[in-house]
């Protein structure tokens, strides 16, 4: 039995209304999304530890998920695993004529921007045609802003350069102050947020992903601090007992010593 068969046997002996597991067959599409982007998560995080061992297990659970959705599918008669494999499939072939297209497809080879023109091509018969439709609502805000500024940006909704993002932000920042100075709770939140997506757009400008750039400042953050703790703690003090300028010099240090 090749191994997608006798994985797709094995979720479907799951969801068996008489015999399967109680907790499997309770599960519908919404129930399972969250575990769907908690295993996406895994992955990447095996992937940034290089443990390949676990990143192969880590796979077979996103590839459960992939099943999972397959077999309910099924059951529903919208559509089963042979559906979404051929629909991959004729997407990838559609989306790279120079690897699978006409002989002068083929010879002129990867062309920039065609992958988006093929993506706008498939999205004209859609009911929403807004340049913005279809950027998933679940994806994490830095992903949506930055993708939402992409999308502006192709048809002409953009800053000519990175100088008027600077401006951007700095108005942002401004209007920030103000409605703290007002102390209305609901537009500071506002208004953090059009500051925190002008940076994302200003990280689009000079080409930098905002969630790769932000993961690294955590993890920055986060080995600095340890090492003040680890100082801190070989003294015998406590960071409640230190005042902001001892902590700014223990801070400064750390980043001299570990980076």
């Amino acid at each position: 039995m090749r191994s997608i068969e006798k994985l797709l046997e094995v979720m479907r002996a799951l969801r068996n209304p008489e015999t399967g597991c109680p907790w499997d067959v309770d599960q519908d599409f919404s129930s399972i999304a969250p575990y769907t982007i908690e295993e996406a998560y895994e992955v990447a995080d095996a992937i940034a530890r290089e443990d390949f061992d676990e990143l192969r297990s880590e796979l077979g659970d996103l590839l459960f998920q992939v099943v999972f959705y397959a077999q309910m599918g099924s059951e529903k008669g919208y559509f089963d695993f042979d559906d979404i494999a051929n629909g991959i499939s004729d997407k990838l072939i559609r989306r790279h004529p120079h690897v699978f297209g006409s002989a002068e497809e083929r010879q002129a080879g990867k062309v920039d921007g065609s992958w988006e023109e093929i993506k706008e091509q498939e999205r004209a018969g859609d009911a929403d045609a807004s340049a913005v439709a279809g950027v998933a609502r679940a994806l994490p805000a830095l992903k949506r802003a930055q993708k939402l500024g992409k999308r502006a940006a192709r048809v002409g909704f953009d800053w000519p350069d990175r100088r008027g993002v600077h401006a951007k932000i700095h108005e942002e920042l401004a209007e920030l102050e103000d409605a703290i100075g007002a102390r209305e709770a609901d537009r500071i939140e506002d208004e953090l947020g059009d500051v925190l997506f002008a940076v994302v757009n200003l990280a689009r400008h000079l080409d930098i992903d905002p969630e790769r750039a932000l993961t690294g400042a955590n993890s920055k953050f986060e080995r600095r601090f340890r090492e003040m703790e680890a100082g801190l703690g070989a003294e015998g003090l406590k960071f409640a007992k230190m005042d902001l300028e001892a902590l700014d010099q223990r801070w400064r240090k750390a980043k001299k010593d570990v980076g």
